[in-house]
Formats: structure tokens, C-alpha cells, sequence
């Protein structure tokens, strides 16, 4: 079973928002030209920022005939990134059957006008399958295809019943292509004014977890951008601008947000949510860009001897390169980065991205 499944952390903090498809009457009427245009839904989940109570009950054994459920007490705390065009959801809950302690990063794709959910369970420390969906008269439906058992299966998420201080999801599974379905997951959200204090105690320390502790806090930064990468370029194209990285459960996990500008390419806002996998020692780091608003494949890897090595298979221009993240400087006010690209399995490297950083308050 994918661990996502499981725990997908479906309270209406983790829902998505798919926009209304383009539409393509241009000659009705002025009052039918604007009902099918295509709506800017960036900001859908306005609603949802500040902190809630969560209850939700999960059926034990899906599509097994089960009519056991458990039941779950907890918060989640909803902020916006890149003004509402994207946000983070995190969620703690707590019941018989144990703790649960995820997170959803929701991403709006200005040009699809698609919402994308990415959740991460803080046991398996990676982003599961994203999930796309639409809002339609103050309801939501959202679905993906993923594996449970081993089977292939529908996922359907729905919110409804959103007022200013509430809101309702359901989770539930189609094993026959969507003819019928079960919920397996329900639950409710109610706004409070603040989040109380968790009172469980942290997991045990596992080494490699706070790896990242270098990069809290807001920084200026430097990068510099290989104009073309893999094409004998040795042109390069300068931003500078800043940064600033939050912890979520307890440094085990971090949320990067920077914005740079250059005076010849324009401006850059992205972001880097790094996932540490308590089993592998290992983290992933997944990054984004608002003008896509989509997650690239993670870098995997860990820090030895203070230098952090990161690796992915990408593609690039059509064909399949290798990628390597190196951080080194850890332990300064100044952290360096470097992007490299193979195209010949490892053999060569060509770095193309740079990054340097100052902290807020140091000298440049």
C-alpha cells in the first residue's frame, strides 16, 4: 500500500483546486463571453488560512467490507505562500490508533488554472502522488489514480459546507473505475483564533534530521544562471535577491520561498520543500516554480563531513540527464550552491546554476 494512501490527510486544509476549462465561444453574447471565460482560481483557498481544530475518522480496512473506523483529534495550520497562489498545510491529530503528523504543499498552475496537492507523511519524509481537482458551485472534487493492496484504484477527494469558520472533506476509493465508491475518510474543520501547543513529545533523534538547520532564517542571496546548459555555453546571467526557509516538524522538514530578479531574464520566485525520510537518514528536496506551479523530481541524498551531495534523473530538452545538488559552507554565514547536469552518467558534470548566500544582518 502507498503511504500516502493511508494518510492523506484529506481535512479541507489538503484539498485542491482545478479551475474551469477555457472556454471557446467568442461570439454569444457579451453576458455569455464572461460566464465562459476562464476564471483566475489562484486564490480559492483563501478561506482556508489561519488555524482550525481538526476531527476526522478513518475506515480501518478499506474496500474490504470494514464497518470499523477510528477516530482522530487534532489541529492544522493553513499559511499562504507566493500571495495565495500557493500555501502550506499542516496537520496533527491523535487518536486510539495512533499519531499522524503530515503535511499538503498546494500548488496553482497559472497556465493549466490547476491546483496540485503534494502530501508528505513526516513517517515516510516524501511527497506522495499529487492530486488534481476543481471547485464548482462551492464544492470541490479532486482525483488521482494511485495503488492500494497492490490494485489499482480511483481516489476521490470532495470539501463542501465551507463557511468562514468550518469546512467538510470526504475521502473515498473506487476499485471499479469510478461505477461506485467508498468513504473511507471524513473530516471536519472548525476555525479557532490560535493552535495550542502540542503536547506529544518529539520522535527519537535520528541522525541526518536537522542537517538543515543551517539554512532557517532569511538570507540575501547571489546566483548566477548558465545561459544554456549542456550546449558549450560559458555565458552567464546574474540575479540577486532574497530568501527565507521555516522549519515544520521541528526542522525535520523545511519550506524555502526566495524571489531574485536580473535585469536581462527577469524575475524568479520558487520555492524548496525538503522532506527528511527518518528510515533512509536521507532527505528529498522537491522544488517549484510560480510560474508553473508544478513539483520537479526530487534531489536524494545526505550530508558527510558537512558537505550535502543531492541526485535526481531528469530530463533536459528531451533527453535523459543525471542532476546533482552540492552544499558546502554549511557551517558559515555563507552557504554555497551548486546545480550540476551529466549527460554521460556521471562521467562529466557541467554546473549551471550557483547560488551564494549572506545571512540578513551579515556583511555582503
Amino acid at each position: 500500500m502507498k503511504a500516502r494512501v493511508w494518510a492523506s490527510i484529506a481535512v479541507c486544509g489538503f484539498a485542491l483546486a482545478l479551475l474551469p476549462a477555457r472556454g471557446f465561444s467568442q461570439q454569444n453574447s457579451t453576458s455569455k463571453s464572461q460566464a465562459s471565460a476562464p476564471r483566475d482560481g489562484s486564490h480559492d483557498f483563501d478561506f482556508d488560512f489561519g488555524m482550525w481544530k481538526t476531527h476526522l475518522k478513518r475506515l480501518v480496512h478499506p474496500l474490504s467490507g470494514s464497518t470499523t473506523w477510528v477516530e482522530y483529534d487534532g489541529t492544522t495550520a493553513v499559511r499562504k505562500i507566493w500571495d495565495g497562489r500557493a500555501n502550506l498545510v499542516e496537520l496533527e491529530v491523535d487518536g486510539p490508533a495512533g499519531h499522524i503528523e503530515g503535511m499538503s504543499l498546494r500548488l496553482y498552475n497559472p497556465d493549466a488554472r490547476q491546483w496540485s496537492l503534494n502530501f508528505a507523511n513526516s513517517k515516510v519524509g516524501s511527497l506522495g502522488t499529487p492530486t488534481i481537482g476543481e471547485f464548482k458551485n462551492g464544492r470541490g472534487e479532486f482525483y488521482d489514480q494511485e495503488t492500494y493492496n497492490d490494485r489499482a484504484i480511483w481516489v476521490r477527494f470532495v470539501i463542501s459546507d465551507i463557511t468562514p469558520n468550518s469546512c467538510h472533506f470526504e475521502q473515498a476509493f473506487s476499485d471499479d473505475g469510478g461505477k461506485t465508491w467508498e468513504v473511507n475518510w471524513i473530516a471536519n474543520d472548525t476555525r479557532v483564533d490560535s493552535l495550542p501547543q502540542s503536547a506529544n513529545a518529539q520522535p527519537p533523534f535520528a541522525e541526518g534530521q536537522h542537517d538543515f538547520d543551517f539554512e532557517l532564517g532569511s538570507w540575501n542571496i547571489h546566483l548566477k544562471r548558465l545561459q544554456d546548459r549542456l550546449a558549450g555555453s560559458t555565458t552567464w546571467v546574474d540575479f540577486d535577491g532574497t530568501s527565507v526557509t521555516r522549519k515544520v516538524w521541528d526542522g525535520r522538514s523545511q519550506i524555502e520561498e526566495f524571489e531574485t530578479d536580473s535585469t536581462s531574464t527577469g524575475h524568479i520566485e520558487g520555492l524548496t520543500l525538503r522532506l527528511f525520510n527518518p528510515e533512509t537518514r536521507q532527505w528529498s528536496l522537491y522544488w517549484a516554480n510560480a510560474k508553473k506551479g508544478v513539483i520537479d523530481p526530487p534531489q536524494v541524498g545526505e550530508y558527510k563531513n558537512g558537505a550535502g551531495e543531492f541526485y535526481a534523473m531528469d530530463t533536459w530538452k528531451g533527453k535523459a540527464v543525471l542532476v546533482r545538488f552540492l552544499w558546502t559552507a554549511t557551517s558559515t554565514n555563507k552557504p554555497h550552491f551548486e546545480q550540476s547536469f551529466s549527460d554521460d552518467g556521471g562521467k562529466t558534470w557541467e554546473v549551471n546554476w550557483i547560488t551564494d548566500q549572506t545571512r540578513v544582518g551579515e556583511a555582503k
